[in-house]
Formats: structure tokens, sequence, C-alpha cells
């Protein structure tokens, strides 16, 4: 028999034990996808149900009756359109600002040396711990009765109310102390230490002030993360029900919306004189998982446009890896 010079095939135990690797791997990430996904899939299949799929025990995730009049009296129980020009406003001008901050101060953390630094970053991870549950009364009060250094006082004789309207966001962005500010200097510090400092240097020589250098060598640099911190703040403060509903009474923005949705239909179909006698349990479901996928949506849309520099930003901001 002529030998054709070519070796058997073998199954080694390496070989098997690689892919049952493989297979376990493949389905504890199904897993996981699922279990962040499910909630989601759940409160897009209830939007789409009327009411008697929700004490229908026969159905699972697929509606047996499906309508769209639900999405109907989310978008004018919400007054959708509207609000969500305000959310963006809000969201977009709170979100810019606290970039704008905290790079500012994050660059100075990483690169300048100055007194009671350690300090005053320790203030910094310090946001990051306590809850701002904690502070929420004395910021109603601050913000009820505002006065800067005893100016409004001496110029109007008295302190300015600045609830229902944007400034107690728009002030705590400027001033670094908003919603996950620590977190944002924390990330951008990180990203700050890790860049050359040849490039400052360079700069220096060239004849650039320290100003200069952070506006044409650093901010480029970080456009990444800039990105990063940019989608983060914007997609907390539009979601934010804390601070919405501690501020804001009278202003409908989506967080609010949200809240009183259920209420808000109940009362128009009350008005004119509609068949609805209670708010049913079945019913606050129908429109809270309604009125969420509407939020969502516009947050789903800019993530997708934004992806590319979401994740160079997380990968190059020190806290993954």
């Amino acid at each position: 028999m002529k030998a054709t010079g070519k070796r058997p095939h073998r199954i080694t135990a390496a070989k098997v034990g690689r892919g049952l690797w493989s297979i376990v791997r493949g389905v504890i990430i199904i897993g996981i996808c699922f279990t962040i996904l499910q909630p989601l899939f759940v409160k897009l299949s209830v939007s789409f149900m009327s009411e008697r799929d929700l004490f229908d025990s026969a159905v699972m995730y697929i509606p047996k009756h499906f309508t769209l009049n639900n999405y109907r009296l989310a978008l004018k129980g919400m007054d959708y359109w509207n609000s969500l020009l305000r959310t963006f406003a809000l969201s977009g001008g709170v979100a810019f600002l606290q970039l704008c901050s905290c790079m500012l101060v994050a660059y100075g953390f990483a690169r300048f040396r100055f007194p009671f630094k350690k300090l005053l970053f320790a203030c910094v991870i310090l946001m990051l711990i306590v809850p701002p549950q904690i502070i929420m009364l004395p910021l109603f009060i601050h913000f009820r009765f505002f006065d800067l250094f005893g100016i409004f006082k001496a110029v109007k004789g008295g302190p300015v109310n600045l609830l229902d309207s944007y400034w107690p966001f728009l002030i705590q962005a400027v001033t670094c102390t908003g919603f996950k500010n620590g977190l944002f200097i924390y990330m951008l510090r990180q990203f700050f230490k890790g860049m050359p400092r040849e490039l400052e240097e360079a700069a220096f020589v060239d004849g650039c002030t320290k100003l200069k250098t952070f506006v044409k060598i650093i901010v480029p640099s970080a456009v990444p993360m800039m990105v990063t911190i940019f989608l983060f703040g914007f997609v907390w403060q539009w979601m934010d029900s804390f601070y919405t509903s501690l501020y804001l009474k009278g202003t409908k923005v989506i967080p609010v919306a949200l809240d009183s949705l259920a209420a808000s239909v109940y009362q128009e179909y009350s008005n004119f004189g509609g068949s609805m006698n209670f708010i049913s349990p079945g019913f606050v479901s129908m429109m809270n998982n309604t009125g969420t996928i509407l939020a969502m949506v516009p947050l789903i849309v800019l993530y997708l446009i934004c992806q590319r520099y979401f994740v160079e930003g997380i990968e190059r901001s020190g806290i993954v890896g």
C-alpha cells in the first residue's frame, strides 16, 4: 500500500477542551445578554398590547391584540414633542457645561501642583460616595432662596427663587457640583495623566501659554473622551427624575412627563367624557412601558451615531483594563 504522506487527523484532549470552553463561554454571553435585554423586550412587547392581553396567561411576549393606541395616548399625555425639545435643550446645555468645567478641573488635577491638591481631589472622590438624597433639602433651600455673596439682597432687597427654571441645573454644571460630576473629573484626570508630557513641553518651547496649549493640543487629542463624557452627562440628565422633580414642577420634561403619564391620560379622558372610570394597574403598566420606550428611542439613536467615539473613550479613560 502506497503511503500518501498525510497524517491522520487526531482529536486531542486540548482541542476538545477548547471546544467545550467555547460552548460554555457562548452560553454565558448569551445568558448575560438576555438578562440585560429582557426587560427592554418586555417593555417593548407590553407597549403594543391591549389591556386584556396583560391578564391573559397565554400571552407572554407576542400580543394577541396588537395595538398602537398606547403610543397615541402616550404621545398626547406626555406632550411628547414639546417635552422632547425641552429635554434636549436642558440635557444638551447641562452636558456641554459639565464637559467644559470638568475638563478644566481634571486637567488641573492631572498636570499642575497647587496647595491642598490631594485634599481637593479627595473631595471629588467624596462626591461619588455621598448619595444625592442626603443633600436634597439643602439644595432645595439654597435654590429657593438663592443669593450670591449678598448681591441679590443688596440689589433687589432679598434672595431670588430659581426653582421651576433651568438655572439650578446650569449653575451646578458650571461649578462641577452636578450629578456624577465627580466621576467625570476622575475619568478625565485618568485620561490626561496618560497623555505624554512631551506634547505640552514641545508646545511650551514654541511659545504657547498653558491655556493655549490646553485648547490647541489637549482638547483635539481628547475628542473620544469628550464624546464619552458628553454622552454620560446627556443620558443621565435625560433620564434623571431626582433633580427634575426637585427643581422643576411646572415645566414638563421627559422624566416629569413619565411620572405623571397615566394620571395625565386619565385626566384627559375624564375632561372629555371618556369611558375610563378609574386607573387600573394594567393601564398604568401599559402607559409606563410605552412612555419609557418613547423616552429611550432618542438615546438609542444618539448612541448609534456616537458609539465609535464612546467605546474608544471608555478604553482610553484608564477605568477599563
